[in-house]
């Protein structure tokens, strides 16, 4: 396990965005209680609760990733009028302490979906 710090900073905090994600014509999550994520230089992430997707449209995958200063991400794939996208959404169910607050929370790949739109909430 690797520590966030100067030469590799992590931040969560509430997004205070309106997050929505669409698939297929198919909203999958909507969620006002999204979670931003900043990673070094990478893009930020937005993390949405459980509770604000449509996890029936969620299908658990065995694809498993690591990353050294997160933990062990599982992933599911979305299914929407006939179309799939395959391990398009992951999350951490233990994440590191350092990034606790992700738990129970779901990132999407924005080229495997439609569109993730973020307004103002």
């Amino acid at each position: 396990m690797k520590q966030p710090g100067p030469d590799h900073p992590i931040t969560v905090m509430p997004a205070k965005k309106h997050v929505r994600v669409v698939f297929k014509g198919a909203v999958v999550a909507d969620s006002r209680n999204a979670l931003e994520l900043k990673e070094s230089t990478y893009p930020a992430v937005y993390y949405i609760p459980r509770a604000d997707a449509d996890m029936a449209r969620l299908k658990r995958t065995d694809n498993k990733t690591h990353c050294p200063y997160k933990g062990d991400a599982n992933y599911f794939s979305i299914a929407s009028n006939g179309a799939t996208a395959d391990n398009a959404v992951w999350t951490y169910e233990a994440p590191y302490p350092a990034v606790s607050a992700i738990k129970e929370h779901l990132a999407f790949y924005p080229n495997r979906v439609d569109r993730i739109e973020v307004t103002d909430a």
